[in-house]
């Protein structure tokens, strides 16, 4: 019961896992309006002071190895877009951080080069240090898995497996799921899991807003926190304690 109250209140320090959600990162002089999906680079440096001086960052690869470790973080970007090589990956070797970057392989390009393109090309991937990046999978055509059929679905995991390996991208099987959807419901889900399974899939992570817990108890709907360019300091604080704003 003790335990269950302190996993509650965001206490429990030596199995609790906080897994931040980002996406793109850019100076706040490019960013215009209200753009959830972007936390300027400026917010994400602070963020990250606050991180090295009270959480330990790891990869998920990590993990079960690291089971003693108290105050445990994962960062995750997702989609794999060009700013992350250019804003995210220098603010971690400069304060000495993991993140783990979800690449959906079907919008990755092969040959483009300009600097007005959105997605870092699979060359670039296969470049990123992996002292501070850990490459997992976000599927091959980012489609809501809620909206296609499991044979649609499992045929898009195996292609973002296969082209990783045909990119000679070394990559935890770790799957954040497009748009945090996956099939819910009774015999749908439990197929659809399954797939995972057979696809060698060792977890897979959600949205859910709130803190887990490793070893997890649903290993296939593992809850993020949602990091939203909006957010002030203070919110992402209160974020990093109980993984929503609201109790």
């Amino acid at each position: 019961m003790f335990r269950f109250v302190k996993r509650s209140l965001g206490f429990s320090k030596s199995d609790s896992v906080r897994i931040l959600m980002y996406h793109k990162v850019l100076p706040e002089k490019e960013i215009s309006g209200k753009d959830f999906m972007t936390v300027s680079a400026e917010a994400l440096e602070k963020q990250f002071q606050y991180i090295k001086n009270h959480y330990n960052t790891l990869f998920f690869n990590d993990l079960s190895s690291s089971c003693q470790l108290k105050r445990k973080l994962i960062l995750t970007f997702d989609d794999g877009y060009l700013n992350n090589l250019q804003y995210l990956v220098p603010l971690l070797e400069k304060y000495q951080l993991k993140a783990t970057i979800f690449i959906p392989t079907g919008l990755i390009p092969n040959n483009e080069t300009g600097t007005d393109r959105q997605m870092m090309t699979f060359e670039e991937i296969r470049s990123l240090n992996p002292e501070y990046v850990e490459i997992a999978m976000h599927s091959h055509a980012h489609r809501n898995y809620t909206q296609i059929s499991l044979k649609e679905a499992e045929d898009d995991i195996y292609q973002n497996i296969r082209t990783l390996e045909e990119n000679a991208i070394p990559f935890t099987r770790v799957l954040a799921y497009p748009y945090g959807k996956f099939p819910k419901k009774g015999e749908q889900k439990r197929a659809f899991f399954s797939i995972l399974e057979n696809a060698g899939i060792t977890s897979a992570v959600r949205i859910g807003n709130n803190i887990d817990y490793y070893p997890w108890k649903n290993k296939f709907e593992i809850k993020r926190i949602d990091i939203k360019g909006c957010d002030s300091f203070d919110v992402f604080k209160w974020k990093l304690r109980l993984g929503k704003i609201k109790l």
